[in-house]
C-alpha cells in the first residue's frame, strides 16, 4: 500500500506538466475532473474501482477538482454560462434582506440588478418594479419570504405580464 500511495504521488508529479497542457481536451475516465482524472487517465481499466478511488483521492488530496470545475480546466467542463434563474437565486440569496425591502418600496438599486439577470430591459424596469411590490405583498401575507420563493415569484409575475414577458431572456 505504502509504495502504490508513493508510486501514484510520484506519477502524478510526472503527469502535471503534460497534463496541464492536454488538460481541456481529456475523455470522461472515472469520477469528476481534475489533476486526478489528468494523472491517471491512460491508466488500463479507468473505470474500474481502483482507478476510480485512485483518481478520486488524487483529486481530493491536491483540491484540483475545484479548480478545475472554477476554470473549466483540468478535463472539467465550463460553457461560460449560468442559467440566468441560478444567478437570480443565488443574488437574492447574497442580498436577500435589501431585496425585501426594495420589493416592499417597489424600487431600489438592488431590484434593478434582479430585474437585469431575470432579462428585463431597462425601458422595463418602472413596470417590474410594480409587479415586484405587489408579488412582496402576496409573499408576506403568506408568510414566504425565502430567496427562492422571490425569485419564483419574479419568474412567474415576468410570465404573467405581457409588458414584460416580451423581453425576458428565460
Amino acid at each position: 500500500m505504502k509504495k502504490l500511495s508513493m508510486l501514484a504521488i510520484v506519477g502524478m508529479f510526472v503527469a502535471m506538466p503534460g497534463g496541464f497542457a492536454l488538460a481541456a481536451g481529456t475523455p470522461d475516465t472515472g469520477p469528476g475532473c481534475g489533476l486526478g482524472k489528468i494523472a491517471w487517465q491512460n491508466y488500463p481499466n479507468a473505470k474500474t474501482k481502483g482507478a476510480q478511488i485512485l483518481i478520486a483521492t488524487t483529486n481530493g488530496s491536491f483540491g484540483t477538482q475545484t479548480f478545475g470545475i472554477s476554470t473549466g480546466t483540468m478535463g472539467c467542463t465550463d460553457d461560460g454560462r449560468w442559467w440566468a434563474e441560478q444567478k437570480a437565486t443565488m443574488f437574492a440569496e447574497l442580498n436577500s434582506e435589501a431585496l425585501a425591502q426594495e420589493m416592499a418600496q417597489g424600487r431600489g438599486e438592488h431590484l434593478a440588478s434582479m430585474a437585469t439577470l431575470l432579462g428585463v430591459a431597462q425601458p422595463q424596469h418602472a413596470a417590474f418594479f410594480a409587479m415586484a411590490q405587489e408579488r412582496y405583498a402576496a409573499l408576506s401575507g403568506a408568510g414566504e419570504l425565502s430567496p427562492a420563493a422571490m425569485v419564483q415569484a419574479l419568474n412567474e409575475g415576468i410570465s404573467a405580464d405581457s409588458s414584460l414577458v416580451k423581453v425576458a431572456l428565460n
